[in-house]
């Protein structure tokens, strides 16, 4: 289930009162120590450190509204999104470590109530970037209209434990496939894929770019624009295929894959990293020309063997005249002995 709220949506910034248009509820973040008007929450802390914080939720049905509350871990979908899992699913990080004042909370009609949570830190934690958030359901099936049943509304959770920052990507299975053209002296379109594998303990963003180019890098053809990929967690891939269209079939072809990882810090500003480079290389044979080159040999070899043959039989033919011929003069030579 994707979360309703735009905070969890996306890896971006979202509106502090996380709410779904058809939600009878929002929540947003608290006003303390932390921090006022926060458009979610942001934590840098050290392993085995603790925090406190809160989560405001409003109630604007007009009956009272039974909420769990719970933390989770984040992911992101296939669609390029943050989300959540269940509450049925075990979290390991961030969903671990932080714990609300209760499990669940009833909020009367036109109210709001606050709860707050607490972020305890093992010693033990690896240094890096972690994503998770804090999320509020029906407490319980048949406590909800049919608006609210299922609907998930929450805020996300960023954190960076203190340590060495190791922010690295990779490109693997890189793979390039040709496609040619029916015309012998056209150009093909070649399918570049490959999966971008967060390597390191920071989130990124990679800036691609990819190009194919034939021997000694000759005939370079870049690929079109190409969308940066989602912000992926530490340990995530993200799987992409790119076109790449006027690509001439020049036997060999060499694929590069460029990744430009940026890192996001606390404060949003994002930072390009060193570039990593991959390359792969793929076969990219003009069939129908070749088959013209093909075609043409064959009638010079035909025309060369059937020239060679008439040749023999000629040959042929004047050695059995000139064998009558001789013996033609012999006989005549006898008739004349005689």
């Amino acid at each position: 289930m994707l979360l309703a709220a735009l905070g969890l949506l996306g890896m971006g910034a979202g509106p502090a009162a996380a709410a779904d248009g058809d939600a009878s509820w929002a929540v947003s973040t608290a006003s303390n120590d932390m921090g006022s008007g926060r458009q979610n929450y942001s934590y840098t802390l050290e392993p085995g450190g603790q925090l406190k914080d809160g989560l405001v939720i409003v109630n604007h049905g007009a009956t009272p509204l039974r909420l769990a509350v719970y933390a989770a871990d984040g992911f992101t979908s296939k669609d390029g999104r943050l989300d959540l899992v269940t509450k049925d699913a075990k979290s390991t990080g961030v969903g671990a470590w932080v714990q609300t004042d209760r499990p669940d909370v009833t909020v009367p009609p036109g109210q709001t109530v606050k709860v707050p949570f607490t972020l305890d830190l093992p010693d033990a934690v690896a240094p890096g970037d972690y994503m998770g958030g804090i999320v509020t359901s029906p407490a319980q099936a048949g406590e909800a209209d049919g608006a609210d049943a299922g609907r998930r509304l929450g805020i996300r959770i960023r954190l960076r434990v203190g340590g060495e920052l190791q922010p690295r990507l990779s490109v693997e299975d890189l793979q390039m496939r040709y496609s040619g053209t029916s015309n012998p002296f056209g150009k093909g379109d070649a399918t570049v894929t490959y999966t971008i594998h967060n390597t390191g303990n920071a989130i990124l963003t990679a800036r691609q770019t990819v190009s194919v180019a034939g021997p000694f890098g000759r005939s370079d053809v870049r690929a079109g624009q190409i969308a940066d990929s989602p912000q992926l967690l530490p340990g995530e891939t993200w799987k992409v295929s790119v076109p790449v269209h006027g690509v001439a079939p020049v036997l060999r072809l060499t694929g590069t894959v460029t990744l430009l990882p940026l890192l996001t810090d606390a404060s949003g500003s994002v930072a390009p990293l060193a570039a990593v480079k991959t390359t792969t290389h793929g076969w990219a044979v003009p069939w129908p020309l070749s088959v013209l080159v093909i075609v043409f040999i064959a009638v010079i070899v035909g025309v060369i063997l059937l020239t060679r043959r008439n040749r023999v039989r000629r040959k042929l033919r004047e050695d059995e005249r000139v064998h009558e011929a001789d013996e033609q003069a012999v006989h005549d030579q006898e008739a004349q002995a005689r």
